[in-house]
């Protein structure tokens, strides 16, 4: 199998504030982790050069009147769209080049370059919605790469949106589009407040949405009984063309926004799974797209790896885990929230089961 890498060094610098946790530490570590581990010297390994999207594509999502806003207090800088998403000078053009990096992420794995690509974009974008950013996101990555996608035939496409927090932009985008399967698996509660299990899409993409909140404390094992209850049976009922993968590495223990207690190796279990679907129902296509994630050196570099070992078939047993006072502070809620969560579960698939026969 070989894993693309898409990245690009203006992805580092995009900065609103020195002290933001969205700030370019976020990829810079994690490229120097790469690095260390020579990652990119592995023949498994092809590290692709991104594109800054058009804006053909962009306006399959997002309305003209917010594209020519951004665009515009792009060029002065110093705009605010809400209290912790400010427009610095050049943020248009990067969130062009991160919106690129989505599609020429999804365009490797059409054109056969590789089998399976990751990503690793900035600034982030599943918060934004058609008509505004927010939640540190201007142009919504993931969302402009599967309207590319179903510009080119597809029919059937699977986001699954691991982020800790629900990844409401792209909800609001395909709440009424039965072509796109949205799940999503989010700490509740967090920002931004939505993401209740019976929010289920509407009109044609009824039943196509599907949220699966989880409590403070979840970790791995509440992770892997979410994937095989829900997600795994309803991806096989759905039959995907493609997956794509909003992946947010701030369910780490270690990350300071978040409550909950996932492992860098959970996450890389969490990948593999999904690659193995992928092989099973669309002919291993999958695109994952960094979204969130903000214990900058002690998860990120490791999480980040472990998503890409998995990708790439290999071994991630190994994977370094941090020592922090926060894991034991998580920690201690698992056994509560293992019982949370399935309760959640329970009444996602009490509402899901009139749609997918596999939750009955």
């Amino acid at each position: 199998m070989k894993t693309g890498i898409v990245y690009h060094k203006k992805y580092l610098e995009h900065e609103q504030d020195p002290r933001h946790p969205e700030r370019r530490e976020r990829l810079a570590y994690t490229i120097d982790q790469l690095t260390e581990e020579g990652l990119f010297e592995d023949e498994d390994i092809v590290l692709l050069e991104p594109f800054p999207a058009s804006i053909e594509d962009v306006l399959e999502v997002h309305t003209k009147e917010y594209v020519e806003f951004l665009k515009r207090e792009s060029e002065r800088g110093g705009g605010i769209i809400d209290f912790d998403t400010n427009i610095p000078k050049g943020v248009f053009e990067r969130a062009l080049l991160a919106a690129g990096g989505a599609i020429r992420a999804a365009k490797a794995v059409l054109d056969k370059e590789v089998d399976n690509a990751f990503a690793m974009v900035r600034p982030p974008g599943h918060h934004a919605k058609p008509y505004t950013g927010a939640g540190f996101c201007y142009l919504n990555n993931i969302a402009i790469m599967v309207k590319w996608l179903l510009k080119r035939g597809f029919e059937r496409i699977m986001i699954l949106d691991w982020d800790a927090h629900h990844g409401d932009g792209t909800q609001e985008i395909f709440y009424e589009d039965d072509r796109v399967l949205f799940i999503s698996t989010h700490q509740m509660p967090l920002y931004p407040g939505t993401g209740y299990p019976h929010e289920v899409g509407r009109g044609r993409g009824e039943g196509f949405t599907i949220n699966i909140p989880l409590p403070p404390g979840t970790s791995d094992e509440g992770y892997f009984y979410v994937f095989e209850k829900i997600i795994e049976p309803v991806a096989k009922e759905f039959k995907p063309e493609f997956i794509a993968i909003s992946a947010g590495q701030d369910n780490h223990f270690t990350d300071p926004l978040t409550g909950l207690a996932l492992t860098a190796r959970g996450y890389g279990e969490l990948m593999r799974r999904a690659v193995n679907l992928s092989r099973d129902l669309c002919k291993g296509r999958l695109v994952a797209v960094l979204e969130g994630g903000y214990s900058v050196e002690a998860a990120l570099p490791y999480t980040n790896l472990a998503i890409i070992a998995a990708m790439a078939g290999k071994d991630i047993s190994h994977i370094r885990e941090p020592k922090s006072y926060l894991a034991e502070l998580k920690w201690r809620k698992r056994d509560y929230a293992m019982q949370k969560i399935r309760d959640n579960v329970s009444e996602v698939i009490r509402i899901h089961s009139k749609y997918w026969s596999n939750l009955r």
